[in-house]
């Protein structure tokens, strides 16, 4: 008896009240079936450690992860695990920022599958022809290709990461013409200390640039004749049943291709399971399989801690015991679409912890140290 009571002692902490009298951490609860297309499943009765699940939301509800506004697990196309904190909920719609990279990269893929986009290796600039002349003409902007830009390869001098780069993001922001800005980009040069893509694995020398996600967005819309939001509506969102987005604009009206775009959780899973089933949402087809192929194989090393795809992260983690790859859809903030096809399996991470420099490292934790460890 003393032994349950000290038991009870240890457990009772994680079910804690909020000043209004509300749980922050309750027991495990499955999955409500809505009429989203979204199969459920009970977690406890399937395997699942649901204490990784509570231990998670203790580690939440005490600040250890501040921001978390939601975290969904799919298993075989079935959601497992579904929880909202702070100003979370089923309705939200959360600002993924960069996770709309890989939504364009579906987008630059619905495109290539309809014909309006002969293949990866079509010419950028061929699409612009109408804005010439641009500055920094050189044959090497002629021949950058939308591939280039997927991978985040591109001769451009353009590095998010680096406060002094012509492209910097930031710099697009305040321009009037976005458009304008990227096809201006000066060409990148390669100090000593600098690797080329010729010494670089896979043959490419990365450099994280968001005006090349954006103009991946604006040549979309002009090989479709379409607003970018438009475009993804008839293609992605209305196919997987997603009734409610937001995307973003540059200053001239473009598609932000590259960042912001809203979406509720439930529907954040549906993109990952899109991936995770071959380009099929319940068994339809929405985006062809050789381009989920294409966006999940690696063809740029971006540290040395993580690859890149077309416009997917993919990072490793242990998995039962030995390292994999996972993929990822991730922006600002610690926003997360983590997808392990090899398990079948999602989870949507999302988070309001904006420029933060521990988001990304904490959401990556939390995957790791509970989803992940919590799966049969």
């Amino acid at each position: 008896m003393r032994f349950r009571l000290f038991c009870l002692s240890v457990l009772l902490p994680l079910v804690v009240h909020a000043t209004d009298g509300a749980p922050l951490v309750s027991p495990y609860r499955m999955p409500e079936r809505k009429a989203d297309g979204w199969a459920v499943m009970d977690a406890a009765n399937g395997g699942w450690d649901v204490d990784r699940f509570a231990a998670l939301e203790a580690a939440i509800a005490q600040g250890d992860y501040p921001g978390v506004t939601s975290l969904l697990v799919a298993k075989d196309g079935k959601l497992v695990y579904e929880r909202y904190f702070n100003e979370g909920g089923p309705e939200v719609l959360n600002d993924t920022r960069s996770a709309t990279k890989s939504v364009t990269s579906l987008l630059v893929g619905a495109a290539i599958d309809r014909g309006l986009i002969p293949d990866a290796q079509a010419k950028v600039y061929g699409y612009f022809a109408d804005r010439q002349p641009w500055l920094n003409p050189s044959p090497r902007k002629d021949r950058i290709t939308l591939e280039d830009l997927l991978t985040m390869s591109s001769a451009w001098e353009c590095d998010d990461d680096n406060q002094f780069s012509s492209g910097n993001e930031e710099r697009m922001y305040l321009s009037e013409e976005w458009v304008k800005f990227a096809l201006d980009l000066p060409l990148r040069g390669f100090a000593p200390w600098m690797a080329r893509p010729e010494d670089s694995p896979y043959g490419r020398a990365f450099a994280y640039c968001t005006a090349g996600s954006f103009l991946l967005g604006a040549v979309v819309e002009r090989a479709s004749g379409k607003p970018l939001e438009t475009f993804s509506a008839e293609v992605l969102e209305k196919p997987l049943g997603i009734a409610q987005a937001q995307w973003n604009h540059s200053s001239e009206g473009v598609g932000m291709g590259g960042g912001g775009t809203r979406y509720r959780s439930r529907d954040l899973a549906k993109l990952g399971q899109l991936m995770v089933d071959g380009g099929h949402w319940q068994g339809k087809p929405v985006i062809s399989a050789a381009w989920v192929r294409s966006a999940l194989t690696v063809h740029a090393q971006a540290r040395e801690d993580a690859d890149y795809g077309y416009q997917f992260w993919r990072f490793r983690f242990s998995v039962h015991g030995r390292t994999q790859g996972v993929w990822a859809m991730a922006g600002n903030g610690g926003n997360y679409v983590f997808i392990l096809p090899e398990e079948r399996l999602v989870a949507v991470v999302t988070r309001t912890s904006f420029n933060q420099r521990n988001a990304h490292p904490q959401s990556q934790q939390m995957f790791s140290d509970y989803l992940l460890k919590a799966m049969p």
